[in-house]
């Protein structure tokens, strides 16, 4: 695969390295510039296009590139990193970067992302600022336990009270843009119909994962980090482990997990039969939420609700 385009971007411009040809180019970060971008990527006809996760620098380049068709794939920085030290690239600027990054897409061919629609794009946002404010209404709340100042405790129990109102008010956005959408409506209602899931996990699945229901069981626990690989290497016989993919669904899943071990029957009796073959608990709570989401992605795929196995 030689003909991989890399980009490395930054808050204000992107530089973008043609594997194919060697040439480089740079464009400042603006919409006219995404446009030529793209129109110079449909000429190149590439086999695939990487950048590094930024923090969210990347979501529009990816997004307006992704709807015009390329494959796009956006790519964990540290993966990146490992990458160019195995090859012994100590230098860094934006060109270099550029071009280890298309080096690294024609190596390792990671798999292009699924092209995202602009209201799934606003739920993932508002998802993402929702864990946002939860953080800062955790923190507050761990404050008052040791607070005995009474100005103090008035002013964090105000910014609580404030955070709160705007995480309903997030989450009434949410419902009110999955309710908007058809395809996103049923593929909510089939989602919640699985007993330890709810509305906001099911949100945060929906805008997080949008590849589910088109992968196989292999691939969907693969993309969430939640399959056990092996680490053996010559005499040393280690645990399976799991880890990678995307973290956030992990934590989004954890709590959900957690009800189903309690109160479907079908997952809590697949915890009770690991922990019975002498499984550790976080292990077989790992195992579970592997086996909610390949559950989940089958109900998606076959368009239908959740069905309990057990009577």
């Amino acid at each position: 695969m030689n003909n991989c385009i890399g980009i490395d971007i930054s808050k204000n411009t992107f530089d973008v390295h043609f594997l194919s040809n060697g040439s480089d180019h740079r464009f400042d970060y603006n919409p006219d510039n995404i446009d030529k971008a793209a129109a110079m990527f449909r000429s190149a006809a590439p086999d695939l296009i990487v950048m590094e996760a930024t923090g969210g620098y990347e979501t529009d380049l990816a997004a307006e590139l992704q709807s015009a068709g390329l494959p796009v794939a956006v790519v964990n920085p540290k993966r990146i990193r490992n990458f160019a030290k195995a090859l012994g690239q100590t230098a860094k600027t934006d060109r270099i970067d550029a071009r280890v990054i298309a080096e690294f897409g024609a190596a390792l061919q990671p798999p292009a992302g699924e092209a995202v629609d602009e209201t799934t794009r606003k739920i993932r946002a508002l998802t993402a600022r929702k864990r946002q404010l939860i953080s800062i209404r955790t923190a507050e709340k761990n404050r008052t336990e040791h607070i005995r100042d009474e100005i103090i405790e008035k002013s964090i129990r105000t910014l609580i009270s404030a955070t709160e109102e705007q995480i309903c008010e997030i989450e009434n956005q949410i419902r009110i843009l999955i309710t908007s959408s058809s395809d996103l409506k049923q593929k909510a209602e089939i989602i919640q119909s699985f007993k330890g899931i709810g509305e906001s996990t099911a949100a945060g699945l929906i805008s997080g994962l949008p590849e589910i229901g088109t992968m196989n069981r292999r691939q969907i626990a693969s993309l969430t980090g939640t399959a056990p690989v092996n680490r053996d290497s010559g005499q040393f016989r280690g645990k399976r482990m799991t880890g990678g993919g995307r973290c956030e669904i992990r934590t989004l899943l954890y709590m959900p997990t957690l009800v189903a071990i309690q109160h479907n029957p079908d997952i809590r009796n697949f915890y009770n039969h690991l922990i019975n073959k002498g499984k550790n608990k976080m292990v077989a709570v790992v195992a579970c939420m592997r086996k909610i989401l390949v559950i989940l992605n089958s109900m998606v795929k076959n368009n239908q609700p959740w069905e309990p196995k057990t009577a």
